[in-house]
């Protein structure tokens, strides 16, 4: 996984988004009320968390294949710029729509936002070899 700086310069974000992305599925899919304040009361509530966590597990496992296959290592970092990018964003435009989210929402974000200019920094890093040189 990490057999050289390099290695792990270009990997680390993904498995710190595997390590808080694949526990977060398993909430939204199972318990979202233990962690966030949702209260799920149709089958179409739950269907739709459940969707949201085989998205979140499924972009997992591409990470986790970028990590160990050379193969996919590019398209996990694109995957993962996209959703954590996209997530922050999501997150920006509700809090200036719908007010100020609690700490830890707000912590999500910044995180989230942080992964995903990760991602685009090692791709046009020419030290990281993904960008043209």
């Amino acid at each position: 996984m990490f057999k050289t700086k390099q290695d792990f310069i270009k990997k680390i974000h993904l498995l710190i988004s595997i390590c808080i992305v694949v526990p977060v599925a398993f909430f939204y899919g199972f318990n979202p009320a233990f962690h966030f304040d949702i209260q799920l009361q149709t089958i179409d509530e739950h269907n739709f968390f459940k969707a949201i966590m085989g998205i979140y597990l499924g972009f997992s496992f591409l990470w986790l294949l970028g990590l160990f296959k050379r193969n996919y290592l590019r398209m996990a970092i694109v995957t993962n710029i996209i959703f954590m990018i996209g997530l922050s964003t999501g997150r920006i435009l509700s809090f200036f729509l719908d007010g100020r989210p609690t700490f830890g929402y707000q912590l999500g974000t910044f995180a989230e936002l942080f992964l995903g200019c990760y991602g685009i920094w090692v791709l046009t890093n020419k030290n990281t070899n993904f960008a043209k040189k």
